[in-house]
């Protein structure tokens, strides 16, 4: 077990070995999220190339973003070139193992990142054949292979040693310092770490916790004004989702099962937790319960027992209307940091969170 989840499918399939120190750069012909397809070839000018293969979703990846981009803007101009290449299928990525992303790893997951972060440097999608990948040998993301004028491996492993501290040992920025000075590298292989990569086998992890998921109890549980007042205040240093819904409201219940996900991707977060408010008559809530297991809500669910609505509207969040579906985004002091009347756009409340809760495994 890793920060709560299940390694036990983690192993690379059989056959998967990382390309040895000397041996030529595999060719690839791969989409980028430019629209074009690149190939190894394109970079044929380039006096070093360094094919890093990362990705959206891993928080080392995440934590090395900046490092990357910064890596593209020192070498600028000194006959270096830098590309991404994302290993993953974004079909063998579980929901849980997004708990630090707001995108996954589909190829239009990839373009909308590169657009967020402003990308310079080619970000190309591996997921359809992990053919490129394969021939690598990308065991984890990030992990940097660098070549010389002549395509041949000079350096295989990691950035640098820090992650989210000062790296002490700049190992890729050595590599790079040594080829272009026509001296030898100084360490040519460090181990990886990082998130490993979401090779196709591991689709059957998905699909059985996808049924792991489905088999949790939903509960539905009563809760007055003055409770719901006490639990938003003691906030336990959590960020709180609360959606407010009813049975009557087809938004509402058209909307459920982006909550569930929300929460399947995010519970695992010690900052962060997710409710569900009904508004249905707590006399009749059995109408309420059916549906929320039929969307396999094992959220955080209550229904209003009181009679005073504008109670609960107070304990809330004061500037509720009373209109629903309604969501809100409460921070740990209870400051409402963001209210919305109607459906939500899951990408936006995605990277509410995330941007709040933080993107790397020291913000856990």
């Amino acid at each position: 077990m890793l920060f709560g989840l299940d390694t036990s499918s983690w192993a690379a399939p059989k056959g998967v070995k990382t390309l040895e120190i000397g041996k030529p750069a595999p060719p690839f012909a791969l989409p980028g999220v430019d629209g074009k397809t690149c190939r190894l070839r394109d970079y044929d000018d380039a006096n070093v190339l360094v094919i890093i293969f990362s990705c959206n979703h891993c928080p080392t990846a995440q934590a090395y973003e900046d490092r990357m981009i910064k890596l593209h803007k020192d070498y600028q101009g000194r006959g270096v070139q830098i590309v991404l290449i994302s290993p993953n299928d974004p079909e063998a990525v579980r929901l849980d193992e997004l708990g630090y992303s707001d995108l996954g790893d589909s190829l239009e997951d990839m373009k909308a990142r590169a657009k967020q972060r402003g990308y310079p440097f080619p970000y190309l999608y591996d997921g359809e054949t992990q053919k490129t990948s394969f021939a690598y040998g990308a065991v984890a993301t990030p992990h940097v292979f660098v070549f010389d004028k002549a395509r041949k491996l000079r350096y295989t492993g990691r950035i640098d040693d820090g992650e989210v501290k000062p790296p002490k040992s700049h190992d890729t920025r050595n590599a790079i310092e040594a080829i272009l000075a026509g001296n030898p590298v100084p360490v040519t292989k460090t181990r990886v770490f990082g998130c490993s990569t979401k090779w196709k086998d591991k689709r059957n992890s998905r699909a059985v916790t996808q049924k792991k998921w489905e088999a949790e109890e939903v509960v539905l549980k009563p809760i007055d004004a003055e409770a719901m007042t006490k639990l938003l205040g003691e906030s336990q240093g959590k960020y709180r989702l609360v959606n407010v819904w009813a049975t009557w409201c087809a938004p509402c219940i058209r909307e459920i099962p982006e909550f569930v996900d929300l929460n399947r991707m995010y519970r695992r977060r010690s900052k962060f937790a997710l409710m569900t408010v009904c508004l249905d008559d707590v006399n009749k809530s059995d109408h309420a319960l059916k549906i929320l297991r039929e969307m396999y809500a094992s959220t955080t669910n209550y229904i209003y027992s009181g009679d005073d609505k504008d109670a609960l509207a107070e304990a809330i969040d004061p500037e509720w209307s009373g209109a629903v579906p309604f969501t809100v985004f409460i921070d740990p002091a209870g400051k409402v940091l963001y209210r919305h009347t109607d459906t939500i756009d899951p990408a936006e409340i995605r990277r509410l969170i995330v941007n709040h809760l933080g993107r790397t495994y020291a913000s856990r």
